[in-house]
């Protein structure tokens, strides 16, 4: 999801319009109503951000700072001047990018994507290239060859790679195909798209990369084609859910 802020609403609205043609969920606030929301955001909403756009607003030299103190997407300014001092000096606030206006969606998709594998090494494929995304719109390679997959799918496939075999919630994956603020549809519906997807990479992969566990999730695993023993399946699922698990109170002796 990105999150655009400005203070145009008809500019926020306008991307917010390119970015649904592109099947990519996207929100617009003011800078006033970004830092009351971004205050009370929770882990699982900034971890489907996949990046701020800063675009026109009074307090956009301090904004990346205070991003930053809560989340590490990539934040990515968009200018309409084109002059090497406004330029660096959008860098030294603290943005990751600087994009002249008039800018395609696309162009900001493969940005982002650049972005985030400089700073978190992801790579556009997963191990053994059996699984190969772009983060771009393209359709992704599986298996060697490109597979043509619905926007909701192509999403999902992209945020699993992006996360490099994490776990993930169905919470968390809504959000970040849906958008922290869909209300239309359930996240249920998130069941569905994942089991056509599974479908789909099985039958052209001979396995299944996604693995599923109740209450815990789904991850990606394009290593290998070799199913996880039992042993090693029981022993990370304990070991997720005592994390996940309240930490009970230490007796105290005297």
């Amino acid at each position: 999801m990105y999150v655009i802020i400005d203070d145009r609403e008809n500019v926020a609205t306008g991307y917010i319009g390119g970015f649904d043609r592109e099947g990519i969920s996207s929100v617009g606030f003011s800078p006033t109503e970004f830092l009351e929301w971004l205050e009370s955001a929770g882990d699982d909403e900034l971890s489907a951000i996949d990046a701020f756009l800063l675009g026109d607003c009074d307090t956009r030299a301090t904004l990346p700072r205070t991003v930053r103190k809560r989340c590490r997407a990539p934040i990515i300014a968009l200018s309409n001047q084109r002059m090497l001092k406004h330029t660096v000096e959008l860098f030294e606030a603290g943005v990751d990018d600087v994009v002249h206006i008039p800018v395609h969606p696309r162009e900001i998709l493969a940005r982002t994507a650049a972005i985030s594998r400089r700073s978190l090494g992801i790579s556009t494929h997963g191990k053994q290239s059996a699984i190969r995304v772009f983060f771009d719109g393209r359709d992704p390679e599986i298996g060697g060859a490109v597979m043509m997959l619905p926007r909701r799918e192509l999403r999902i496939l992209e945020h699993m790679v992006g996360q490099q075999g994490k776990w993930l919630t169905k919470t968390q994956i809504f959000n970040a195909v849906y958008g922290i603020f869909e209300s239309t549809f359930d996240e249920n519906v998130i069941e569905s798209h994942v089991s056509k997807l599974r479908k789909k990479l099985r039958d052209r992969l001979g396995y299944d990369p996604i693995v599923s566990r109740r209450y815990i999730g789904y991850r990606l695993d394009s290593s290998t084609g070799a199913p996880e023993d039992d042993a090693t399946r029981d022993l990370q699922t304990l070991g997720i859910l005592a994390k996940q698990a309240p930490s009970r109170p230490r007796p105290i002796f005297t």
